[in-house]
């Protein structure tokens, strides 16, 4: 009974809907309170090295499972898939 986490509620990082969890086996990710961004992350999207600073003073906040999901759908597409062209009739050729 010692070893049981406890449930906590919060609120998603992505999409600040509110969910329950368990902090030891949520989906986390390091965020710097100063620029609400991840540590080495621009506003125009790009990545650079993080500053020392940035990664010290960064927490962790918790990312709902359907954030998780969309994330890696959107990380991993399905292959497309295109149809073939009808053949032609040997027969009336």
């Amino acid at each position: 009974m010692g070893d049981e986490q406890i449930p906590t509620i919060g609120s998603c990082y992505t999409c600040k809907r509110t969910f329950r969890f368990t902090p030891a086996t949520v989906t986390t990710a390091m965020i710097d309170p100063e620029t609400g961004l991840l540590p080495g992350m621009t506003v125009l999207g790009t990545l650079r090295e993080p500053t020392a600073e940035a990664v010290a003073r960064s927490v962790k906040q918790p990312i709902c499972p359907d954030c998780v999901k969309k994330a890696t759908e959107f990380a991993n597409p399905p292959a497309l898939h295109f149809d073939t062209w009808p053949r032609r009739n040997p027969d009336r050729d």
